[in-house]
């Protein structure tokens, strides 16, 4: 089933109102990065608890050194998010997408091409 104009503009603005927010995904990535705020905030909990409990145990052990490679590990982790925030955003946009359209009737949800069975290699289409 195909959605029709008004169906699609519903999903876009629900889309647009329940979408995480880029500038504060940022802003706690600044301010409180080491904890991992802005993954809890993206809803990627399980990182977010490994880049804390790092953080914790790097601040712990620094007085004898290990700690330091430790907090290396976090702020290089911290600095490859800043690339990676949009990219999260997308995909947590994207899913909510589908989970509107399906939930509107449209049941067919995108899936990876088939496989035909004569060539073993090429994707069937249509």
């Amino acid at each position: 089933m195909r959605l029709d104009t008004n169906q699609q503009i519903l999903i876009e603005q629900r889309v647009t109102n329940d979408a995480k927010s880029p500038v504060i995904a940022y802003l706690l990535l600044v301010f409180l990065g080491g904890f991992g705020a802005h993954r809890f905030y993206l809803g990627k909990t399980g990182t977010a608890v490994t880049m804390l409990i790092l953080w914790i145990l790097g601040w712990v052990t620094a007085i004898i050194g290990v700690g330091l490679i430790l907090l290396a590990a976090v702020g290089i982790w911290a600095f490859v998010d800043l690339f990676l925030i949009p990219g999260i955003i997308r995909a947590d946009q994207q899913a909510l997408r589908q989970k509107l359209a399906f939930e509107m009737g449209a049941y067919a949800t995108p899936t990876a091409p088939a496989l035909s069975a004569s060539s073993g290699a090429m994707p069937v289409t249509g």
